[in-house]
């Protein structure tokens, strides 16, 4: 009797420590659960957050194409991804940063609905000179194609402005031969390319706006030499 009492006075330890580490275990699941709840919900905030944004910019895109219905559909611009195209041919002749009639009765027939459309949205107006992929000939003014694509893009800022466009919400970029539409294969693909956009960018931290890769920032015609 006396030793299978005190068998069982043994045995009580073994029990005790099983029930600690059941205790504990049973507290590692509960973090774990508590911590794939915490991810879940985290990932589905950033999907709403993502969603909304991505719905924002979808709204605006929609808005901007309802106030350009009129240019649109006299085949005048073209808008692809949130951007407004003007064919370079249309602007300018080859190699020349002057605008033509033709290029200066698209711009006019665009100033009423951006203003519309500025007025409605704090946002700012880029836009950005495209060339070919050609170089430039000896007899030009240009160095090179980032001169040209700069120039142009600054001579349709400048008259967007002279017809009526805020200057404080509008500016400059320069692409040179860089981000073509189509790949320079032929003389119709480069005509392509050589083009102007006007796009709509949110409105930059202090009223700065930065240049990115493949990108020169020239500014607003108000402030460029």
């Amino acid at each position: 009797m006396e030793h299978l009492e005190g068998s069982e006075q043994q045995s009580t330890p073994i029990w005790a420590i099983f029930s600690d580490l059941m205790a504990a275990l049973v507290g590692i699941l509960v973090l774990i659960l508590v911590w794939v709840i915490g991810v879940q919900l985290e990932l589905s905030q950033s999907l709403a957050d993502e969603k909304a944004k991505r719905e924002a910019e979808e709204e605006r895109r929609i808005a901007l194409e309802q106030a350009l219905e009129d240019p649109l559909t006299k085949g005048l611009v073209t808008f692809r991804n949130g951007r407004i195209g003007i064919s370079g041919n249309v602007l300018f002749q080859l190699n020349s940063d002057q605008l033509q009639a033709d290029g200066v009765a698209v711009l006019e027939s665009l100033v009423t609905p951006l203003k519309t459309y500025l007025a409605q949205h704090d946002e700012l107006l880029m836009v950005s000179g495209f060339t070919d992929d050609l170089p430039m000939h000896r007899s030009s003014r240009y160095q090179d194609n980032w001169g040209l694509s700069a120039q142009r893009s600054l001579t349709v800022t400048r008259t967007l402005m002279e017809l009526g466009l805020p200057n404080d919400r509008i500016f400059a970029a320069a692409f040179g031969a860089h981000h073509p539409a189509v790949p320079n294969v032929d003389a119709e693909s480069r005509a392509q390319n050589r083009r102007v956009e006007i796009s709509t960018v949110p409105r930059a931290p202090a009223n700065t706006v930065s240049a990115k890769d493949g990108e020169q920032a020239i500014g607003s015609g108000a402030n460029a030499p």
